[in-house]
């Protein structure tokens, strides 16, 4: 199928639908219409598009784990637990890693194993493998929204299986669960894949069964400048709304410096809605999420809860619709529930005691917001001029040309040329712009920055800068000063 930003057509989806499904044997189990009485018997409450819009209309930020085991009773279990005793508004069922590569035989041996050894032998949950009415028990066993997060390059199978599960929110994107977590997979391939995905939400949507879908802010996770998470979120949006797709949570991996982080949510979402109305998609509720930190952690227990603490307040002060918390196991690998609830805790009562405070208006936060804004503009136009007004065409082309480069994505689809660093507060900068296409008032803007944290540490802008920052904040900085 030739790629273009056109949706698919019902004899298109339809003939594509009979090779997805008969991927595994779970996937004869998917009954559209019956999928859609489910989700209408639901109640109210368990629909992640109306939470989201409630706490956007009240101003409040809701809290959301990653989380996720091989078995359906300790996953169910642990989701329990962390709505309970973490006070979690919103849920995930974190996918896992084989599963996330449709390696669906091998996600088998891993639940036989963890059966076998009483816990789970898996990274997560294998939704496929366990099939649609499994999927119905996570989500009937808690009352609280559930939301997929994976990671899958080609997620059509997942989407069939847990949208008929009961799932009311979808994570991932054709670029954002492509570049930042393959090698070899082809652009078009996944932004193919993906026209599917987001053909089948606005099937629902059009049924009357709102699935938020969430495309993957931060990334790499690692200095990535928002405009560049800015024009993947909102390339994601467009092709999505094409689809069919009405609610669309843009996200954004924190970066560490407040007022930059205020001002990439707040320019995310009005950007966001910007493109979605210039280009027809009036039906669309846009809504934002912060990612804490997604960088190295201190491995002090004490160190990491100031981490997540400080990313509950970004959130709180941009006023994001959700955020998704870190846990103070971080450092040490798959955390326990107890930690994942503790880093849940936390972050709530920072929100909860910031929810009458705002930064949106700060003089320092609207400048930073200027520059953002004019930086994702010079993305998205040379993309949508690349594509000749296709913005899936324009994206394949754009990567091609290094238009849009992703730092430190293993991606061959990617330029690689892109080379970020903090500036002298700690905002993510450009040392090499590589071939973005910035004016070049911006590209100063970024060398006298750099240059002036230069100045003042003594010593050439240059890599060991860029070397330094990664790994600043897991030694208790922000800015990777030399010693």
């Amino acid at each position: 199928m030739e790629l273009k930003n056109k949706k698919l057509t019902d004899d298109a989806f339809a003939s594509i639908q009979q090779e997805v499904i008969n991927q595994w044997p779970t996937g004869k189990d998917v009954d559209f219409n019956n999928a859609i009485e489910f989700h209408k018997a639901m109640p109210v409450s368990k629909s992640f598009a109306k939470k989201l819009a409630k706490a956007d209309k009240d101003g409040i930020t809701l809290i959301q784990p990653r989380a996720g085991v091989a078995l359906p009773d300790l996953h169910i279990e642990l989701l329990s637990f962390l709505e309970k005793e973490g006070m979690a508004d919103l849920l995930p069922s974190t996918i896992d890693a084989y599963t996330r590569l449709n390696r669906f035989s091998e996600a088998e041996e891993g639940i036989r194993a963890s059966i076998s050894e009483g816990r789970s032998m898996l990274n997560g949950f294998p939704a496929v493998n366990h099939g649609v009415d499994i999927c119905r028990k996570v989500t009937s066993a808690v009352k609280s929204p559930v939301q997929v997060r994976h990671g899958t390059p080609d997620a059509r199978l997942l989407t069939e299986i847990t949208l008929a599960g009961g799932f009311t929110s979808y994570e991932g994107g054709g670029i954002s669960y492509n570049i930042p977590y393959s090698k070899n997979i082809p652009l078009e391939k996944t932004l193919t894949d993906w026209l599917y995905v987001d053909r089948l939400i606005g099937m629902y949507a059009e049924a009357g069964v709102i699935i938020n879908k969430e495309p993957y802010g931060p990334l790499t996770g690692t200095l990535v400048p928002p405009c560049i998470s800015h024009a993947v979120a909102i390339l994601e949006s467009l092709l999505a709304a094409e689809q069919g797709v009405t609610d669309i949570t843009v996200g954004y991996g924190q970066c560490g410096n407040l007022v930059q982080d205020i001002a990439a949510i707040k320019s995310l979402r009005a950007l966001t809605e910007e493109y979605l109305e210039k280009f027809g998609y009036n039906n669309v509720k846009v809504t934002t999420v912060l990612h804490q930190w997604m960088g190295g952690f201190p491995q002090d227990e004490s160190q990491a809860f100031g981490v997540i603490s400080w990313g509950a307040a970004v959130a709180a002060l941009s006023k994001a619709t959700k955020v998704i918390v870190k846990t103070p196991h971080e450092a040490m690998g798959i955390p326990t529930k107890e930690a994942n609830a503790s880093g849940l805790r936390a972050t709530k009562q920072v929100v909860s005691m910031l929810k009458d405070q705002s930064m949106l208006n700060d003089p320092h936060v609207i400048a930073e917001c200027e520059v953002i804004m004019q930086e994702t503009h010079c993305l998205m136009d040379k993309t949508y001029e690349l594509g000749d007004g296709d913005w899936a065409v324009g994206t394949v082309r754009a990567f091609e040309a290094g238009v849009l480069d992703i730092p430190f994505a293993p991606s061959r689809n990617n330029a690689g040329r892109l080379l970020p660093a903090r500036d002298n507060t700690g905002a993510v900068r450009l040392l090499d712009c590589g071939n973005l296409p910035f004016s070049k008032e911006i590209k100063d803007f970024h060398r006298e920055r750099m240059d002036e944290r230069g100045k003042y540490e003594n010593r050439p802008a240059s890599f060991q800068m860029v070397t330094d920052d990664i790994y600043a904040i897991g030694k208790g900085n922000l800015v990777g000063r030399p010693h």
